[in-house]
């Protein structure tokens, strides 16, 4: 217990999984709250200051079912392992924390997701810069630095406070570091694991030094991060907690790269949900956009997918390579090279994540073995590029060389099919190394040195029933029966009594034991040996093993697009310099592949038609009709073929949306509030190259405060910011744009009445729509018939108190001129009724008489 609690004082706040022979045990307040997490049994074992120790534990070997669920629910775990030698260990034996598991620094393939990768973010503030470089004059910067520590990928950025949502939407990172002190209201809302440090940490001079020692280079000016010091500090802060966690240097971390916006397509987090890219509203992964294109044969190219779709890059060239090989991979009949290459990648491992594994020493022995035999598959994958004419398909046919040391090495030394943990040995072949042998041919030619010693026994003895035989608890011995036991050679020791039998050893016996049994121990000793050097003659290799991982993973990519550019009718879209989205007979995949008989509709934007103003019943397509132009400009820039019969796509900075309706209870603002929230952000943030969809825009309040918001709303998009813009709406009023501005079009999604039926066209037709036909959709989702009836009823009172009956009634018209006011009136206001005499009233009456 003295040297439980002086590591467990070491590392306060965490869970504690202290190595006690096959178990993992937890003491006192961390076994109550293992036991409630995990549901396993709570006991105790000893006394602590007259109470009893709690005392919970979870087998060694099945240590990663518990690890993934406490990590799951935001725990960090700190695994004590035993590092002494309990054979020769004076008191307990030793023990230390090997490393520290938190939801941000997993690399156990058993706690990751194969097709999600699990990001550290670290954020950092700054007082207002001064001006200088890679500053903004008087603003606040936020610097964000991120790890992948399973790969090694280590990137930056600084940005303005406000982008924080959008960024965190981006990445999904697993846990989030932070000063002490630090609020934002993004943060408030995540979902996922936070932690946050001592100031101190976030120093940028300290940070800039832990860097360059780790990247081994004189300064940072080889990054790209020259003055990015808020990024810097949340880089350094970053590196030192996971160098921590890990309880040891990094070496896969090798670079670092600085992301800046101006080299993506920016979505922002409203866009990302609303367009349910990798996950639908409801928060599952499927039905969406990743879901459907995901064919990928490997985990790392569903990861490198999940990336490219994320960020969808505004790079002409790499666009055109990426179109380009993906018209390579898809042929032009017969067997497609993409089926050859993806048939190869089936038999790929996770390149990426076991070299991350080897540089952390945490890598088992079938890592390498998987990587053995992924590194023999890339000579048949450069016999297919070889022959594919396509630039961006050469480049990667040259890269997939592997280095032919590590392929020797890892063939000579690792066993076809080595054990699961390199405990139980059987993982170093025969034949790599000389004393390895020689220990196993003792332990192999056991058997046949026990049976040639009961023969001779036998015929030295006389005794025919004698045997030679071993157990783990009492080792060799000799077996005779009692009524034999009188007949033994002299030289024979009773090791053992039974019932019916007597048990011996023999000089030469206890020879053979002695060195057999430790033939077993040292065998596997040496085995440990040899592994760890193993890793050591691989960590030189790291660097051209992560840039196999990533060629593999971005040709993944392209055969899975290739694959889905076939079986979806993708076309190639063409990119001009124009300013320009013209989308022929355009489909929005999910909904396509979910329902029958999809309508393909045109989109054409321009800077002479640069707003649609999109009317027609609900139901009737509006938002699928707004989410797949979207869409269908997101993957033109991912460099992917889209669903469409011809597409041309100028540039495009940004994709904002404004659709559906929620609130934010957590954060306390209402429907409303949430919906302004997100426009506000459009009309600050968006550009004239931005793409901007409005879903009924002021609909969560009154009716004419509603209808003069979305008036200035639109006004302000048309004449300011002057960006391509869906706008979906109902009210008709907004329609008579188009007559002021000519950058205005109406369009309509159709649909027809029949016997008190909505039949739903889910065609685009120019002009407005004639009518909402809400009554009609009401009546289609199941609203009582006597509801219907009711609002029809009241719906024709209010058309007759003097509502015409056109959907087009202008409410922004300028008021007509006041009629001059009747003389019977005047005259009314002038008299004072309590001076009249009544002949004089009867008087006035005939006058007001004559008046009408």
């Amino acid at each position: 217990m003295v040297q439980y609690l002086r590591i467990k004082a070491e590392h306060p706040g965490m869970l504690l999984f202290y190595r006690m022979g096959d178990f993992y045990e937890l003491f006192f307040s961390d076994a109550e709250r293992a036991a409630r997490l995990l549901g396993i049994t709570l006991t105790t074992r000893g006394v602590s200051a007259g109470e009893p120790i709690k005392m919970a534990g979870v087998p060694y070997h099945a240590a990663e079912q518990y690890l993934a669920k406490l990590v799951k629910l935001g725990e960090t775990v700190a695994i004590c392992e035993q590092v002494g030698d309990p054979a020769t260990s004076k008191g307990p034996v030793e023990r230390k924390v090997a490393r520290i598991i938190t939801p941000g620094t997993l690399t156990d393939a058993a706690l990751l997701d194969d097709k999600r990768d699990s990001l550290l973010l670290a954020l950092s503030t700054s007082p207002p810069d001064k001006g200088g470089a890679g500053g903004v004059k008087g603003r606040n910067q936020l610097g964000a630095a991120w790890l992948n520590l399973a790969s090694g990928r280590f990137t930056l950025m600084e940005m303005a406070p406000e982008q924080l949502g959008a960024v965190l939407e981006r990445l999904g990172p697993s846990e989030i570091l932070y000063p002490d002190g630090f609020t934002h209201a993004a943060l408030a809302s995540t979902k996922c694991a936070t932690k946050t440090l001592a100031p101190w940490q976030f120093d940028a001079d300290s940070a800039q030094h832990k860097l360059i020692t780790q990247f081994g280079t004189r300064d940072l000016d080889g990054f790209g991060c020259t003055g990015l010091n808020p990024a810097i500090a949340a880089a350094g802060a970053l590196l030192e907690y996971a160098q921590t966690t890990q309880c040891g240097k990094l070496p896969h971390i090798q670079s670092l790269r600085v992301e800046r916006e101006s080299d993506y397509v920016l979505l922002d987090a409203a866009a990302r949900r609303n367009l349910e890219i990798s996950e639908t509203l409801r928060g599952e992964t499927s039905p969406t956009l990743l879901s459907l294109l995901d064919t990928c044969a490997s985990g790392m190219g569903s990861r490198a997918l999940r990336h490219w779709l994320h960020h969808p890059l505004r790079d002409y060239g790499i666009l055109r390579g990426r179109q380009d090989a993906i018209a390579t991979l898809l042929g032009d009949g017969g067997a497609a090279p993409h089926q050859a290459i993806h048939k190869i990648l089936r038999q790929c491992a996770d390149i990426e994540r076991i070299t991350g594994r080897i540089a952390l020493r945490s890598a088992r022995p079938r890592d390498l073995s998987g990587l053995r035999d992924s590194l023999a598959l890339l000579p048949r994958l450069q016999g297919i590029l070889g022959s594919l004419d396509s630039p961006r398909l050469r480049e990667l046919d040259l890269a997939t060389t592997a280095p032919q040391h590590i392929t020797d090495t890892l063939r000579l030394a690792i066993m076809d099919e080595p054990s699961s943990v390199l405990r139980e040995g059987g993982v170093i072949a025969s034949g790599f190394d000389a004393e390895l042998d020689e220990l196993r041919a003792i332990q192999t030619n056991c058997g046949d040195f026990l049976l040639d010693l009961e023969a001779r026994e036998r015929e030295r003895s006389g005794i025919a029933n004698l045997k030679v035989e071993y157990n783990r608890v009492h080792g060799f011995y000799i077996e005779v029966s009692r009524a034999q036991a009188d007949n033994v050679p002299e030289d024979y020791r009773r090791r053992q009594t039974l019932k019916n039998a007597e048990r011996y050893i023999t000089p030469e016996l206890k020879a053979f034991e002695d060195k057999a049994l430790s033939a077993s121990e040292r065998a596997l000793a040496r085995e440990k040996l040899l592994y760890e050097g193993l890793l050591d003659t691989l960590q030189p290799h790291l660097a051209a093993l992560q840039a196999i991982a990533a060629t593999v993973s971005e040709l993944d990519v392209l055969a899975a697009l290739a694959e889905r550019a076939g079986a979806l009718n993708l076309t190639a879209p063409e990119f001009c310099e124009e300013a320009v989205i013209d989308i022929q007979a355009g489909r929005h995949l999910v909904v396509e592949n979910q329902a029958e008989n999809f309508i393909a509709n045109d989109t054409r934007l321009s800077r002479t038609r640069q707003m649609l103003l999109i009317t027609g019943p609900n139901m009737g397509g509006k938002s699928t009709y707004m989410r797949q132009t979207a869409l269908i400009v997101l993957l033109a820039y991912c460099g992917s073929f889209v669903p469409a019969q011809d597409a041309r796509i100028g540039p495009v900075d940004q994709i904002f949306t404004r659709i559906g309706a929620s609130d934010d209870l957590a954060g306390g603002r209402s429907t409303f509030m949430v919906e302004m929230t997100e426009t506000a952000n459009i009309l600050h943030n968006a550009t004239e190259n931005s793409l901007v969809l409005l879903d009924e825009i002021g609909r969560g309040t009154s009716t004419f405060d509603g209808l003069a918001l979305a008036w200035a709303i639109a006004r302000q998009l048309i004449a300011k910011t002057r960006c391509h813009t869906l706008f979906a709406t109902h009210y008709f009023e907004l329609t008579q744009l188009a007559q002021e501005f000519r950058q205005v079009a109406n369009v309509h999604l159709d649909a027809v009445e029949h016997r008190d039926r909505i039949v739903f066209l889910h065609s685009v037709e120019e002009g407005p729509a004639s009518q909402s036909y809400g009554l009609q959709v009401a009546q289609l989702a199941g609203v009582p018939a006597g509801v219907i009836q009711q609002a029809k009823k009241r719906l024709l009172q209010l058309e007759q108190q003097g509502l015409e009956a056109s959907p087009q009634q202008d409410l922004f018209a300028v008021a007509p001129a006041e009629e001059a006011e009747h003389p019977a009136v005047a005259a009314l206001k002038q008299l004072n009724p309590d001076e009249l005499s009544p002949r004089e009233a009867l008087e006035l009456v005939y006058r007001l008489k004559k008046m009408g």
